[in-house]
């Protein structure tokens, strides 16, 4: 079987039911890879189809609103946020500001503009139900694959939460 949409084209099932979409977009200077699976074919609806396709032609608001919620996070001092930028500054020391693409002597803040967004996962089952819609991958070093923070997105783009990988 397989499910024909006018963004995604023809996303075919695998012989277990599960479709997977994966695409290189580009956005900015980079290339962020964005997937869209689903375990059982039949749990994706073609309205979950019109959001993630929707997502992935508005990746630039959206890595806006992922980074407005990575300052909120801020506030907290015990937040997965400042949790990563404190273990990138204890890990790297000085190598960090190679890393900056803005100094301006706030470091939280400027590590925030200098993360990558390296991937986005839509989950096209989860469309409308408590658990992420999208997952966005942040990294400052797009090799450090250990080091990243997620921000997880609702099928309505509202960030639910933003969390490291450990």
């Amino acid at each position: 079987m397989a499910i024909e949409h006018d963004f995604f084209g023809l996303l075919e099932s695998g012989p277990d039911g599960s479709i997977f979409w994966s695409e290189n977009v580009e956005f900015g200077d980079q290339s962020v890879t964005v997937d869209l699976t689903a375990p059982d074919q039949d749990d994706v609806s073609a309205e979950a189809l019109d959001v993630a396709a929707s997502m992935v032609s508005s990746l630039e608001a959206i890595d806006l609103a992922a980074r407005n919620a990575m300052v909120n996070e801020l506030d907290s001092r015990t937040s997965e946020v400042t949790e990563y930028i404190l273990q990138q500054q204890a890990t790297l020391g000085e190598e960090l500001d190679d890393l900056l693409t803005d100094v301006s002597g706030d470091t939280h803040i400027d590590v925030i503009k200098a993360l990558q967004l390296m991937s986005m996962t839509i989950l096209a089952d989860e469309h409308g139900g408590a658990d992420p819609f999208a997952v966005l991958e942040y990294a400052l070093d797009p090799d450090a694959t250990d080091d990243v923070l997620l921000v997880n997105l609702a099928s309505d783009g509202r960030v639910q939460s933003v969390t490291s990988a450990d």
